[in-house]
């Protein structure tokens, strides 16, 4: 059976990522039938002679209409290596929430540039969020080479523009690979280009088949947020109490001793349920319904946790990412949502902003902007079961929201240091 690896599309604007990802599909043979035909008379209409391969990504009527991606395309496909999940994020500035969601589960960053523009603010800008997001591995895919004439002196400039800054903020060496690519043609996607002789690495698909994927994160200790306390209060069930949630990190088996949190009870697994019948044991990314020994009173919020605790506190540091177009200012009211648990909160000291460009920082900025990198502390209402996002991501990770209408204003990763200088472990 073929493993998994998860990866994520990022780069500036016309950069060529929905081109890049469609030649993929297109070229690996992963598009149905009728969506091919979709693209061909969409590509008609516009009057193009050939296919518009972006199409298979952009799948917003507003995308379509604009030849923009705004929101997040997922897209999933399959060789007989390696099964794929792909996240294509926007290239505006203004979208750059959306790369965040997309990178978070992403074990290889994708980073395009066009040869003609070479490294810009937004690759460098997405390359900060990747090595925030903990995203282990970057692909450069130097894009267009096709019209600097598969000129191999532009792309041994880009690369080594770019691995710098990657190794500034914390890669290791061998975790970035620089491949030249045109989606629009196809050179060095799937098959090997005769344009560039001077390029004796691997095609863009032969390094996504081949990368190394590190393993899921069962060794990581257990953590289950809680979502919903089930009591049918029937008949058949009686006494029936379960607790159902998805596994966010680590195994938890049957017999398990187990410490619910923030309240500090403690009981053992007797029962692990689904609705295809009961399990032995159950692993991160599984839903599930536990069953304890013990007649507990847990609700909606609670962390059911299992080996080394996570620390339970209501004052934090952590690096957020600033996705509102209000600025964040020191005593900002705010609620944290972290697993299923939302809390009031309120922001004691902004200890620091990060500059992506030239891999600063200012401490004790008076303000965090749009889409700006920063140090922050936390004063929560409530006691909170968090881990480090270094050692546990799900429950390291947690949302900042604006309690007046409910939208998103950050994403935040609790311990985590600021990209630069080793961010990456």
């Amino acid at each position: 059976m073929s493993d998994l690896l998860r990866l994520a599309t990022a780069g500036s604007v016309d950069d060529g990522k929905s081109t890049l990802v469609g030649r993929l599909l297109y070229d690996t043979k992963s598009v149905l039938a009728d969506t091919l035909d979709a693209v061909h008379r969409a590509s008609a209409d516009r009057g193009l002679a050939t296919p518009d391969l972006s199409l298979l990504v952009d799948g917003l009527r507003s995308e379509r209409e604009q030849g923009i991606t705004i929101d997040v395309a997922y897209r999933y496909f399959a060789t007989p290596k390696r099964s794929f999940v792909l996240a294509d994020t926007p290239g505006h500035v203004q979208y750059t929430r959306n790369t965040v969601t997309g990178a978070s589960t992403a074990r290889l960053g994708v980073l395009l540039v066009d040869a003609r523009k070479g490294v810009v603010e937004q690759t460098r800008r997405h390359a900060a969020v990747l090595a925030l997001l903990g995203v282990p591995r970057l692909v450069l895919a130097v894009n267009k080479i096709d019209l600097v004439e598969y000129d191999e002196v532009t792309f041994t400039r880009i690369a080594k523009e770019f691995t710098a800054h990657a190794l500034a903020l914390g890669y290791p060496d061998g975790s970035v690979v620089e491949i030249p690519v045109s989606a629009l043609v196809g050179d060095n996607v799937v098959e090997r280009s005769p344009h560039t002789p001077w390029y004796s690495g691997p095609t863009f698909l032969e390094h996504l088949e081949s990368v190394p994927v590190e393993p899921d994160p069962h060794d990581a200790p257990f953590r289950f947020p809680v979502q919903y306390v089930i009591r049918p209060r029937t008949p058949d069930f009686p006494d029936y109490r379960g607790y159902a949630g998805q596994v966010a990190a680590g195994t938890v088996h049957v017999g398990d001793a187990i410490t619910v949190l923030p309240i500090g009870l403690r009981s053992t697994i007797t029962r692990i349920d689904t609705a295809d019948g009961p399990l032995d044991q159950a692993a991160a990314g599984q839903s599930v319904t536990l069953l304890l020994e013990h007649d507990l009173d847990i609700s909606r919020g609670d962390l059911i946790t299992g080996g080394e605790p996570p620390t339970v506190t209501d004052e934090f540091e952590a690096t957020v990412c600033w996705l509102a177009e209000k600025p964040l200012t020191p005593e900002a009211k705010v609620l944290v949502k972290h697993g299923t648990r939302t809390v009031q909160a309120v922001v004691t000291a902004l200890h620091a902003r990060f500059d992506e460009q030239d891999l600063s920082s200012v401490d004790s900025p008076t303000t965090l902007a749009l889409n700006e990198i920063g140090r922050v502390g936390l004063r929560a209402a409530e006691p909170l079961a968090l881990d480090d996002y270094v050692h546990v991501q799900r429950t390291g990770a947690f949302l900042v929201i604006d309690p007046a209408d409910g939208g998103t204003l950050a994403a935040g990763l609790v311990g985590a240091p600021l990209p630069t200088g080793g961010a990456l472990r």
